[in-house]
């Protein structure tokens, strides 16, 4: 099919759909799931600090503009098939390659995100790109994509490239990719909910430790300096850039007593996502 301006403008407006509906599903999904275990988890809460409705509002209006932002530059996928770059698999799909495709799509993902949120701390490049995101100093499974516009540009235009380089060993799985963008929305969102649903000593196992987790996260939306990585801490470990109180914070929360936590809502009111 020829490469035209109605063809693209069609394929922008379903990328929009398409990212909603990823959006939605993954930040709402999460803030549903806080709710409805609100009474379970409230002595999870991370921050003392609570979210306003005002910055849940702020954060869902930056994301609905970082989704046509990100369509946009999903165009570029478009034009790497229509000259060949991407190849997807057009036979039945292969489980080997749906696995290797879906981890090596999320390790290249990771190694790309915590080398540019690196970059855009510093101080220049902060307040351009950054700094909209980190508004969300309280976060919430909302900030998930509240990106300011060259943010969410960087932040998609590597989807397609890593797309490319996976379609040079083999033709790229359509069950890869969707995966790997599920993931990431679904990690995104429970990296800001706000509270902590890991289980103690995760951290600290061999097992679930080189995993990032909410406290990981929202500890570099309160202090800034420190835990760049997405998915996984290995990065920040061995950069010397994670947290040294990452654990000890991360276990007062996991080990605090469900007690201390109703006193807390007694005070302030329901829980809230």
């Amino acid at each position: 099919m020829p490469i035209t301006f109605l063809f693209l403008a069609a394929r922008m407006l379903d990328g929009i759909w398409i990212e909603s509906i990823r959006y939605f599903a993954g930040a709402a999904g999460v803030a549903l799931l806080c709710w409805l275990l609100a009474s379970r988890i409230a002595h999870r809460r991370i921050q003392t600090r609570r979210a306003t409705t005002a910055d849940r509002l702020r954060e869902v209006r930056q994301s609905l503009w970082s989704m046509t932002v990100f369509a946009f530059v999903d165009l570029i996928t478009v034009v790497l098939i229509a000259i060949g770059a991407i190849a997807f698999n057009q036979g039945p799909p292969v489980l080997t390659t749906i696995l290797w495709q879906t981890a090596l799509l999320i390790v290249m993902h990771d190694a790309y995100f915590y080398w540019m949120h690196r970059w855009m701390h510093h101080k220049t490049m902060f307040r351009v790109l950054h700094s909209v995101h980190h508004l969300s100093r309280t976060p919430t499974s909302w900030a998930a994509y509240s990106f300011a516009t060259g943010e969410a540009a960087f932040e998609a235009v590597i989807v397609p490239l890593m797309i490319a380089v996976v379609s040079v060993v083999a033709p790229a799985e359509p069950w890869a990719v969707f995966i790997f963008l599920g993931h990431q929305i679904a990690r995104n969102a429970f990296g800001h909910a706000g509270f902590e649903l890991a289980w103690p000593g995760f951290t600290r196992s061999p097992w679930t430790g080189w995993l990032t987790t909410t406290t990981h996260h929202d500890l570099h939306h309160s202090e800034g300096r420190y835990n760049f990585g997405l998915y996984f801490t290995w990065w920040d470990r061995w950069l010397g850039t994670e947290h040294p109180r990452y654990h000890e914070r991360f276990a007062a929360v996991v080990n605090r007593h469900r007690e201390t936590a109703a006193e807390s809502v007694s005070v302030h009111g329901a829980v809230s996502p």
